[in-house]
């Protein structure tokens, strides 16, 4: 059976994006770039929303042929385009970069897919992430706090029917004030 890991830069207020799906205020420093980069990495599978989708592919697919791409931004994009990847959209018609698309009931699918051998999952984007939440299936939650207060825009957590508990495995400090909290959810 796989894990699955939601994961998010989150501002101090809990949010992964501002008003206006504004991204600005959580860039991050070279050090927690990589952290990310190798977590793509290590990724067996990805799991996006429609909106988080067309954020990463509107940029990564050739994000390293860009005249002042960094080293490791070259990197990041090679293990994203690599990376397989599932879309869940009842609205997007094609998807690329070892992508498959998903348009029926996303619940259906990610258990099928937990259910599966392989490598450990990620799920991004608020929508999808809530989805599985709801129904129980977060094995992992890594939070990445940014000191930063946004005042509002999109949630990382969803609202709850029952209380979610968990055990933090992992606390880690990054530059800027930047803090990575890793629980698992107490089954």
């Amino acid at each position: 059976m796989r894990t699955l890991t939601f994961g998010m830069n989150l501002s101090v207020d809990g949010y992964i994006a501002a008003p206006g799906d504004d991204l600005g205020w959580s860039a991050p420093s070279d050090e927690l770039f990589q952290w990310w980069s190798d977590r793509v990495g290590a990724t067996g599978l990805a799991l996006y929303g429609r909106k988080l989708w067309e954020t990463m592919s509107s940029h990564w697919p050739t994000a390293d042929q860009q005249p002042d791409a960094t080293p490791a931004q070259i990197e990041f994009a090679r293990r994203w385009r690599d990376m397989p990847k599932v879309v869940f959209s009842s609205t997007t018609s094609t998807v690329d970069w070892n992508t498959r698309l998903v348009t029926g009931d996303a619940v259906t699918e990610i258990s099928r897919l937990k259910a599966d051998d392989g490598g450990t999952m990620d799920i991004g984007g608020a929508t999808l992430a809530a989805a599985a939440v709801r129904a129980g299936l977060i094995d992992e939650y890594v939070i990445v706090t940014h000191p930063v207060l946004v005042g509002g825009g999109t949630p990382f957590f969803t609202a709850l029917d029952n209380w979610v508990n968990l055990d933090l495995v992992e606390n880690r400090t990054f530059p800027g004030g930047v803090v990575l909290t890793r629980y698992e959810t107490r089954r």
